[in-house]
């Protein structure tokens, strides 16, 4: 606690550069408080407290290759509404990463994390795309989106990202991001940071 978005987003990239990044996929986000119910938040000085969510979005560049994953965290006990929303957001993922695989319809690869947010009532608070695709740039197709116009057959051999997110304005969010390579049979999780909580 008392460390400012900025100051952690900071932490980030050194922790990154050290670790033998070539550089990095896009500056690290870090979203803490009621600024983790804006996706696309950019780090700045709130200050991290007790109780409130933190959203941090990070990735880096190996070998020209870029990686994007995100996380959230809670310093201190989680209440029951945190515990709650992050479930909710953990389910929506473990389905869609259950269920995606090459030859799928991207608007049916989407639903299958959209559908689990929607029946719990939050719908309308994930707001963006399931994903994206991944590799020379963070962000390529194939869209996992509810677009017709990015419509797409999903190809074998692709790397999507898979982060459905729940934000509510005066609270803050939860998202929740790995890549997966995609089979014909299924898809490959391929972020080897696990999650640090696992609630029912």
């Amino acid at each position: 606690p008392g460390l400012t978005e900025r100051q952690v987003a900071w932490e980030i990239e050194k922790r990154l550069r050290e670790g033998g990044a070539e550089g990095l996929a896009f500056p690290p986000m870090v979203a803490a408080g009621p600024n983790s119910a804006r996706p696309h938040h950019h780090p700045g000085d709130y200050p991290l407290k007790n109780g409130e969510p933190i959203i941090i979005d990070m990735g880096a560049k190996i070998d020209g290759y870029c990686a994007d994953m995100t996380r959230t965290f809670i310093l201190g006990p989680a209440d029951d509404h945190f515990r709650k929303i992050y479930s909710l957001v953990r389910r929506a993922q473990a389905r869609a990463e259950a269920g995606l695989k090459a030859g799928m319809d991207s608007l049916a690869g989407d639903a299958l994390a959209r559908e689990v947010i929607a029946a719990a009532g939050f719908g309308e608070a994930f707001g963006h795309s399931l994903g994206h695709g991944v590799g020379l740039a963070v962000h390529e197709t194939p869209n996992l989106s509810q677009s017709e116009a990015r419509r797409s057959v999903l190809p074998a051999g692709c790397v999507l990202t898979v982060e459905p997110g729940i934000y509510l304005a005066g609270w803050g969010g939860v998202r929740l991001e790995d890549m997966v390579l995609l089979h014909p049979e299924g898809a490959e999780v391929l972020n080897k940071p696990g999650y640090f909580y696992e609630w029912d």
